[in-house]
C-alpha cells in the first residue's frame, strides 16, 4: 500500500500478470507485450545456445511454443521463469534435432581445431561471443547452462540426457578452450 495515498502499489509484475491472463485468454496483444518483454533474454539464451545463425528463427520457435502453451502456466513461478525454462527446452530440442539432421559428432580434436580459429586484433581475441559460437554444441550448451543461466551438473544432466560426470567435462572443455582462444 501507498502510506500517501492508501491504494495498493502497482508493479511491474502486475501487468504482467494480467498480461499473460488475458493472452492465455486469446488476447494476442497482451502475448505481443509479453513478447517484446522477453524478447532480449530469449535471443541472448538462443544466441548462446545454437549461435547466431539460428538464434532467431529458434527465437520465434520459443515464443510460439510460449503461445501454444499459455494454458499450462499455472502462475507458481514468474512468467519469465516459465518462460526461460521453457526457452531452453526448446532450444535443446532444436540442437538436438539440427544435429541430427547434420548427421556430425565433433570430437575432442575437432574442439581445439574450432577453439583456436582465427588470430587476429586484440579485439577479436577479446570476442567472447565469438569464442563461444567456436565450441562444439555439447561444450556450448554445458557451459551456458551451467556458467551463465546457473543450473547445476545434477540439472544439466537431465536437460541434456547425459551424466554429471560428462557435464562436468564438457564444462572443463569448454573452459580451457574459450581460454585458449581468449588468451590467444
Amino acid at each position: 500500500m501507498d502510506a500517501l495515498t492508501r491504494r495498493p502499489v502497482s508493479t511491474a509484475s502486475d501487468a504482467e500478470t494480467a498480461d499473460v491472463a488475458l493472452a492465455a485468454a486469446g488476447d494476442a496483444r497482451a502475448f505481443e507485450r509479453l513478447y517484446r518483454a522477453h524478447l532480449a533474454r530469449v535471443n541472448s539464451l538462443a544466441r548462446r545456445i545454437l549461435g547466431f545463425d539460428d538464434a532467431d528463427e529458434a527465437t520465434q520457435d520459443v515464443f510460439v511454443r510460449a503461445w501454444e502453451k499459455l494454458g499450462t502456466f499455472r502462475g507458481e513461478a514468474a512468467f519469465g521463469t516459465w518462460l526461460h525454462r521453457l526457452a531452453i527446452n526448446v532450444l535443446l530440442a532444436s540442437r538436438t534435432s539440427r544435429s541430427k539432421r547434420e548427421g556430425r559428432f565433433v570430437g575432442d580434436e575437432g574442439m581445439e581445431h574450432r577453439a583456436k580459429g582465427a588470430s587476429g586484433s586484440p579485439e577479436l581475441r577479446m570476442d567472447f561471443e565469438g569464442a563461444l559460437r567456436k565450441l562444439p554444441d555439447g561444450a556450448r550448451e554445458v557451459f551456458v547452462l551451467h556458467d551463465v543461466e546457473g543450473f547445476k551438473h545434477r540439472e544439466i544432466a537431465e536437460m541434456l540426457g547425459v551424466t554429471a560426470g560428462t557435464s562436468k567435462a564438457q564444462l572443463h572443455r569448454a573452459r580451457m578452450s574459450l581460454r585458449g582462444h581468449l588468451a590467444g
